[in-house]
């Protein structure tokens, strides 16, 4: 490893150097390379660091929206349900969970349903509708984790391509060395790497926001879940 690294900063080292010697040999002429080029220059193992950042940025968006509108609940609505019950207007219930497409009202329309059950059973069905609610909301999830951690590794894949391509147009080259046959390795190297771990980066936070806005869903299931199985416990007057 140690050696990898001195004939890294060699390699950087010489290529630094001939810039300099060029741009002072024409000038100090201005160079711009814009990040297209610079992506062009990663080689073959920027498509699918390229297509896993798609993949990446797609899910989540479409589920951070999801998520989003997932956790949206009328706060009146659990005193609505409880009115309902109360005054024995079990359909006017159901209308109202039919009414409002979110996981809180689905799995409260299925205990509503299930009335004059025993309780047990109707928990059942309300545990039931809720662990698919959760399962619905991280679908995708699984897929961004691999994003987040196959992504740098792919990055590491073509620094590791790209040092060999250096290293072996070194050794052809002889006591020639030019720094331009040089320049396509050490490139692919270092631009593999700095795609692979933004991507990664980007995804790993972006599947920590997600995880974190589906466990505030959880929690708010779990507590209406309760709240409903304590009004259904609840003496008759």
């Amino acid at each position: 490893m140690m050696h990898e690294i001195i004939a890294m900063n060699l390699l950087m080292q010489i290529s630094t150097r001939a810039a300099a010697d060029s741009a002072y040999a024409h000038g100090a002429k201005e160079i711009s390379l814009s990040y297209w080029d610079l992506m062009l220059k990663g080689g073959p193992v920027m498509i699918p660091i390229a297509i896993l950042s798609v993949i990446g940025i797609y899910i989540f968006v479409e589920r951070y929206f999801a998520i989003r509108a997932a956790a949206k609940v009328d706060q009146n609505f659990m005193n609505r349900i409880k009115d309902y019950i109360h005054d024995g207007k079990i359909e006017a219930a159901v209308a109202l969970c039919q009414s409002m497409p979110n996981p809180v009202a689905r799995m409260i329309e299925k205990g509503l349903l299930r009335i004059g059950r025993p309780l047990s059973d109707v928990n059942t069905a309300i545990e039931n509708v809720g662990q698919l609610e959760i399962y619905n909301l991280e679908k995708g999830l699984p897929t961004l984790a691999i994003v987040a951690g196959g992504s740098p590794m792919l990055g590491f894949l073509g620094t590791v391509s790209g040092m060999i391509r250096a290293f072996y147009d070194m050794s052809m080259a002889g006591n020639n060395i030019d720094i331009t046959l040089l320049s396509s390795g050490i490139y692919e190297a270092m631009v593999t790497t700095l795609a692979g771990l933004a991507v990664g980066i980007i995804a790993y936070f972006g599947y920590n926001i997600l995880v974190a806005n589906v466990e505030k869903v959880v929690n708010n299931l779990e507590a209406t879940s309760v709240e409903f199985m304590d009004l259904l416990n609840e003496p008759v007057k």
